[in-house]
């Protein structure tokens, strides 16, 4: 199997990359799949979708799927809204013409994975023409249908529906599956961790124009990170879903502005990856389009680290945001195979985990870090966050997701100073950091697994019912 740093970085609509990206594309793939448009579908939600899954819009993002939408371009006011109610059986209208549907919540997770979607469907004639296909939304809005995940668990070397696949019989020149590999390779050819990358990613997307193809990806995200940092700052008001959690990105602006902050202890970079990040994470649980990085829960903390390069550093240039990208990328992928991003699989910890190590060794490669020192930043990142659990009040991606993100990203830098003023050699590596994490989330409580039933969604009392109502 073989991730592109185009699946890591993708471009999507809040307020889940698991809950809301992957159900959207599992219900479109799924339509797709038919030889003709059915009439009428059934979608089936299972455990952690069904738990949360209306607090996280992926009761919407199904019906959005089902008639042709792709979180990539789809209107952010498509029908039916994300600020009205939405109803478990009707009719919606997309790119794909009018089917009626139906949604099932059940929280019984099926025991392959805790996210899917079971779908059937009927013809004009109200005959069953699929019946139980099954979907599962792995994390960072990444799919697999049955047969694939199967093929995952099995080792096997099909490559899952939402990931690149290598041209032909093309194979990647430098490839790695851990951070040990990443630094032999490193080593081996005398590339920084970016080139290594970039030289991979010409390979994987040969037939999409190379790495042309990739850096314009690339600048495509920076630029939707720079945009929801702008729009999130503009906006006012309160965020949907019932907990009335006022938007404070704005305020915290104006504050900055006129000097309201306190200053005087050096703190002000860190203000400004704090206002970074709320305004990314306050666009994502209002349901706006942001960058999965590498989820939607967890994607304020990559542009907001990589904000206050460009604010705090010198000699910043686009290149730079490329260069970080790529870097941060090689660290998802190597999570990404060997643990999880998903919230519901191993907790926050891949989440908020994941993106703070990836913005972590991100910033250590614009410090000038050796690749050593950059996986040794990945490793601190990842290390300090280890056994968060992802404890959604209200089944809404807010509390405490927005700060989540602030506090992450400024641990990401911190992990990245302390790795520039070391020498990349360190008793625990990346590699022991991953296995820890998909240990611990195995042996993490299923209530701490975003299921909003435990935690802080227990302790402040708010059930999904309370905050829809």
């Amino acid at each position: 199997m073989t991730i592109s740093v185009t699946d890591i970085f993708s471009i999507g609509i809040g307020p889940s990359s698991s809950h809301t990206v992957g159900p959207m594309r599992a219900a479109k793939a799924f339509v797709d799949s038919l030889p003709a448009t059915p009439h009428r579908v059934k979608a089936q939600l299972r455990g952690s979708l069904a738990a949360t899954g209306r607090g996280h819009a992926s009761d919407r993002a199904v019906i959005l799927g089902l008639v042709g939408w792709d979180p990539l371009d789809v209107p952010l006011d498509a029908e039916p809204r994300a600020d009205q109610p939405i109803p478990t059986t009707g009719t919606a209208q997309g790119p794909d013409g009018e089917i009626r549907y139906e949604l099932e919540f059940i929280n019984e997770p099926l025991p392959q994975h805790p996210n899917a979607v079971v779908f059937s469907a009927w013809d004009n004639n109200d005959e069953c023409v699929v019946d139980g296909a099954e979907y599962f939304s792995v994390g960072g809005g990444f799919i697999l249908t049955r047969k694939e995940l199967d093929a995952e668990v099995e080792k096997d070397d099909e490559v899952p529906a939402g990931m690149a696949a290598v041209d032909g019989e093309s194979e990647v020149p430098y490839p790695f599956s851990s951070g040990e590999e990443l630094l032999r390779m490193c080593e081996k050819s005398g590339l920084e961790i970016w080139q290594l990358v970039e030289a991979n990613e010409k390979v994987l997307h040969k037939s999409d124009g190379g790495i042309d193809f990739v850096n314009e990806h690339l600048f495509t995200v920076w630029n939707v990170m720079r945009s929801c940092v702008t729009e999130g700052i503009a906006a006012k008001g309160h965020l949907p879903g019932g907990l009335h959690v006022p938007r404070r990105a704005n305020q915290v602006y104006q504050q900055l502005l006129d000097g309201g902050h306190d200053t005087s202890h050096g703190f002000h970079a860190m203000d400004w990856v704090n206002l970074y990040a709320l305004a990314v994470n306050e666009q994502n649980a209002a349901g706006g389009r942001v960058i999965t990085a590498p989820t939607n829960g967890a994607c304020g903390i990559i542009p907001a680290v990589l904000h206050y390069a460009r604010d705090f550093q010198a000699h910043f240039t686009h290149e730079s945001a490329r260069r970080y990208l790529l870097t941060a990328g090689a660290i998802g992928m190597i999570i990404k195979q060997n643990a999880s991003i998903s919230g519901a699989e191993v907790g926050c910890q891949g989440e908020v985990g994941s993106a703070s190590a990836m913005a972590a060794a991100g910033m250590a490669q614009l410090f000038g870090c050796s690749p050593a020192q950059i996986e040794n930043a990945a490793e601190i990142a990842l290390e300090h966050n280890l056994g968060l659990t992802c404890d959604p009040v209200g089944g809404l991606v807010q509390i405490p997701c927005i700060e989540r993100n602030a506090i992450g990203g400024v641990k990401a830098i911190n992990a990245a100073r302390l790795a520039k003023i070391g020498e990349g050699t360190h008793h625990v590596t990346l590699d022991n950091a991953i296995e820890t994490m998909a240990e611990t989330g195995r042996d993490m409580l299923s209530k701490y697994k975003e299921t909003s039933i435990g935690g802080l969604a227990k302790t402040l009392g708010f059930t999904v019912s309370q905050v829809e109502c």
